[in-house]
């Protein structure tokens, strides 16, 4: 669960440096955006390397990388629809149910 909770986080962090200077950022230089990228994923990566290394061995690391795929995904849609206010279409849900097929796969024994 801790994988989990950090991987979380860690995507939060993420897609907010990925993708909030669009927004938020964008009449000022690319080197600002830049910069402000970075100092938000340095905190991305000081929790999806911990999650990485407390979750490798109790799963496997496609488990974990599909793992993070959806949670990216998810994290990514909560983003667009409340924070950049997208609309989320029927197309998204098609493609979420393609990362739940991905996740039977990659989790089925």
């Amino acid at each position: 669960m801790r994988t989990v909770l950090l991987l979380v986080a860690s995507n939060i962090f993420m897609t907010f440096a990925w993708y909030r200077h669009l927004r938020h950022q964008a009449g000022s230089p690319l080197w600002s955006a830049v910069l402000v990228s970075w100092g938000i994923a340095f905190f991305e990566y000081c929790l999806a390397v911990p999650a990485n290394r407390i979750g490798y061995g109790r799963f496997t690391l496609a488990e974990l990388k599909v793992t993070q795929e959806i949670i990216s995904l998810v994290v990514f849609g909560v983003f667009s629809a409340f924070w950049m206010r997208e609309r989320v279409t029927l197309n998204h849900l098609w493609a979420a149910c393609c990362l739940v097929g991905a996740a039977f796969f990659v989790f089925r024994r």
